[in-house]
């Protein structure tokens, strides 16, 4: 249980821009580079443990997603190592690395979209399995119908197609063809986020079940900080594609360290009587075209000194298994106690 099932090590992936025709023309004219390059995510390092729900949090366009397509394989890392078991996933074999890519799957925010409309959901669930040869094509009906009903669907509806499903059964398809090449790791992107409540609390406890069952392993993306707080094991704070703390949730929650984490928190709605006002972070996240030097948070941050807009912080060490990236995380984590 000590070694880590996933390690991330310095991740980073960037976007690049490509000039049109007429921009080249003119950047050949003028000397320029037009080039423009977002990093999306900027040197994370991540362990996972097994059995471990992580949740990731932070502002839309904090790299949140972006991260989580890194880590199933659906984007390669532009630098640093993904460590799968111990083993550097960029050094594998061909057919290790194919093995290694069905270990950690993706459940998607968008259900409906994440379904192909013209195929049939015995299909849809069974078709990786039948090409990574888990099941052969004589057993894929038999295989959908347990797998169906293992996430809560009634397996005579393995013929219709996706327009006939609910939003939440959709969810619980995206959910079975995730198991059937038989993960060890989900990621899980907003998986319940275009949900109602009631169905919200029905797919979790399934996750819940799942995870006994399966002995899963969980990130779990999300904005949704309440229920964050009662899913996850740990939870990771970006911003602007770092990671700027990380913390068991009991605690992060008792007492943040990183003054973005405390901004999140402080505007959590509650069923307190009395009367608040709530107030958005201060200024807008900067573009990730642009950020910041220093601390990225510096701008918005009302604790800013002149080391954060020169000198980025690391992510270090403020008390036992918990990680802040700010100058100040030592008087913060004093302050917590």
């Amino acid at each position: 249980m000590d070694q880590p099932i996933l390690t991330l090590d310095g991740i980073s992936r960037q976007f690049r821009s490509t000039p049109d025709f007429a921009q080249r023309i003119s950047d050949m004219l003028t000397g320029k580079n037009s080039e423009q390059v977002v990093k999306a995510v900027d040197a994370v390092n991540l362990q996972i443990k097994p059995g471990e729900i992580i949740g990731l949090v932070g502002e839309s366009g904090c790299g949140k997603s972006t991260l989580a397509r890194v880590i199933s394989g659906i984007l390669p890392p532009s630098n640093g190592r993904i460590v799968l078991d111990g083993r550097d996933v960029a050094s594998l074999s061909e057919a290790e690395r194919r093995k290694a890519s069905l270990s950690v799957q993706m459940v998607f925010q968008d259900a409906t979209a994440s379904l192909n409309p013209r195929k049939r959901v015995v299909d849809i669930i069974g078709e990786a399995a039948v090409v990574h040869d888990i099941v052969r094509p004589s057993e894929l009906e038999a295989y959908v119908c347990d797998l169906m009903a293992r996430v809560g669907l009634d397996p005579a509806s393995r013929d219709f197609y996706p327009h006939q499903f609910s939003g939440g059964q959709r969810a619980r398809i995206g959910i079975a063809r995730a198991l059937a090449v038989k993960p060890r790791i989900l990621v899980c992107d907003e998986s319940t986020a275009a949900l109602d409540v009631s169905i919200q609390a029905q797919i979790l406890n399934l996750f819940m079940q799942l995870k006994r069952d399966l002995d899963l392993t969980y990130i779990f993306v999300s904005h949704d900080l309440g229920m964050i707080e009662n899913f996850c094991d740990r939870i990771a704070v970006m911003y602007l594609g770092r990671i700027v703390e990380l913390a068991d949730t009991e605690a992060l929650f008792a007492g943040p360290h990183h003054p973005y984490t405390q901004a999140l928190l402080k505007e959590i709605p509650t069923l307190e009587p009395r009367k608040r006002a709530f107030a958005a972070i201060k200024g807008e996240m900067p573009s990730p075209l642009d950020p910041p030097p220093g601390c990225h948070f510096h701008p918005r941050c009302p604790f800013a000194a002149p080391i954060c807009s020169s000198e980025r912080p690391a992510l270090r060490e403020t008390a036992s298994g918990r990680l802040s990236a700010c100058h100040f995380a030592a008087d913060f984590a004093v302050a917590a106690q």
